[in-house]
């Protein structure tokens, strides 16, 4: 094998351990294999079906070999299968090729032998080998890897739900709010956008070479081709599309794209903001023994997970958004650029994976600085002016809004002068005791309440 050092690709060179996982789903040999696994399906239901009398049932021991075949489907198979390939120059037929020559001596497959890929363009094939390629990628490697971020990002929200912060709206400061809760944000954003990738229903045909089972009925016109193609499609666990060209038109592909694309969305925004927290000193990361910050700067510790994880996470949306657009898209009955498109199918899932585990990475090394953040509150007193003039609007005192523009804006202002102006407000004394009493630190509204919630 190669080495990575020779990879033409990040994900199969530098970051390849990384992403083995994937590998399993998403490589060309995993294409082949789920190509294998629907042809072999494809076969035993037409030798199930009472009305196909050409083609027997298989027996028990035939069937367990059939099925075995697709389970073990193994790296030395895939080789065949592309050994065959430079022959035929046709990666599909090469499939059913390398299926014939498999079970050659089977003989109840081997008397079956011109039913495999029976009436099928490769499309049949195709479609459905990715759309049950996609269902594992998403269920064993893309949504875990998003549920270790929202678990971490909600064990954050209850232990630092009481941890108070100044909002920067527009960079500048305002509300408090608390650590917890801005992590509590994105736990909620995540979930919808993990529900929204998890509810994609993929689809799938097997309706021949324009959608219309021509050959099918050719050879068996008083058969009941589309139920019998809707039952294998849903027994694949896929929802059946009745109508299609050549090609099942991959909307569901694009759907799905789409709705990970916005989550790998929010995963940016998170970085982004993580990493300015890291910049304002309100989280500390956990130095790693022997790394190394910069090349020429010992005391750097810089926050490159979160960094390596945005610019990843661009990519993959870049690829995603690409396959949304491109994929629904094919002229006429069927032209073949969906073809080399959907070969980057696991180079735009690797790299959000990647952009995922990097952002886990980086928020396993974070620590609160809760002093650093009561250092920030201590120095913005003038954000309680929103509370006064809250409060003044409340008992009717005259152009609230416009007295305390006068008093805070542009302006630092100390806890004395602001309890000066409190001191002489006509409201009644238990509210103004109340707002003597506000720091920037309490003035955190429901925040700890709604991140321990989450």
């Amino acid at each position: 094998m190669a080495s990575p050092l020779n990879a033409l690709s990040p994900l199969d060179g530098r970051y390849h351990k990384q992403l083995a996982p994937l590998t399993a789903y998403c490589s060309e040999a995993a294409l082949i294999r789920y190509r294998v696994r629907v042809e072999i399906e494809w076969l035993i239901a037409l030798a199930q079906d009472p009305g196909l009398a050409e083609i027997r049932p298989f027996s028990a021991a035939a069937l367990d070999e059939l099925r075995q075949a697709a389970a073990s489907f193994a790296d030395a198979d895939a080789a065949r299968v592309k050994e065959i390939e430079s022959h035929t120059n046709h990666d599909v037929k090469a499939v059913e090729y390398w299926l014939r020559e498999r079970f050659a001596a089977q003989a109840e497959v081997a008397a079956a032998a011109e039913f495999i890929h029976f009436a099928c363009t490769s499309e049949d094939i195709n479609n459905l080998a990715h759309a049950l390629m996609l269902t594992d990628a998403r269920e064993k490697v893309m949504l875990p890897a998003l549920d270790g971020v929202i678990d971490k990002l909600g064990a954050l929200a209850h232990e630092l739900a009481d941890a108070p912060m100044l909002a920067r709206t527009h960079g500048q400061a305002a509300t408090p709010t608390t650590l917890g809760k801005e992590m509590a944000n994105v736990v909620h954003r995540l979930r919808r956008a993990r529900a929204r990738i998890a509810a994609v229903s993929l689809s799938g045909k097997i309706n021949g070479a324009v959608g219309n089972y021509n050959a099918h009925l050719a050879a068996y016109p008083a058969f009941d081709w589309e139920g019998f193609a809707r039952k294998f499609v849903e027994a694949l666990r896929l929802e059946f599309n009745p109508y299609t060209t050549q090609i099942e038109p991959h909307d569901a592909l694009a759907e799905l794209f789409d709705a990970c694309a916005r989550a790998n969305t929010i995963l940016i925004d998170l970085d982004r903001d993580i990493w300015g927290y890291v910049s304002l000193g309100y989280f500390k990361q956990r130095v790693v023994a022997g790394e190394v910050g910069s090349s020429t700067m010992p005391h750097k510790v810089n926050p490159i997970d979160f960094e390596n994880s945005e610019g990843n996470l661009g990519l993959a949306n870049t690829m995603l958004r690409h396959l949304s657009d491109k994929l629904p898209l094919s002229r006429w009955q069927r032209d073949l650029t969906d073809s080399t498109v959907l070969r980057n199918v696991g180079v735009a899932l690797g790299y959000g994976l990647l952009g995922c585990v990097s952002c886990l990475k980086g928020l396993n090394k974070l620590e609160a600085n809760r002093a650093a953040l009561r250092a920030d509150l201590d120095s913005a007193w003038e954000v309680l002016a929103e509370a006064v003039q809250t409060v003044m609007r409340r008992y009717g005192l005259p152009e609230p809004y416009e007295q305390l523009k006068a008093l805070t804006r542009g302006k630092g202002i100390t806890r004395a002068s602001l309890q000066q102006f409190i001191g002489g407000l006509a409201i009644p004394e238990a509210e103004r005791r109340r707002l003597l009493a506000l720091a920037p630190w309490t003035y955190t509204g429901k925040a700890a309440e709604l991140a321990k919630r989450i």
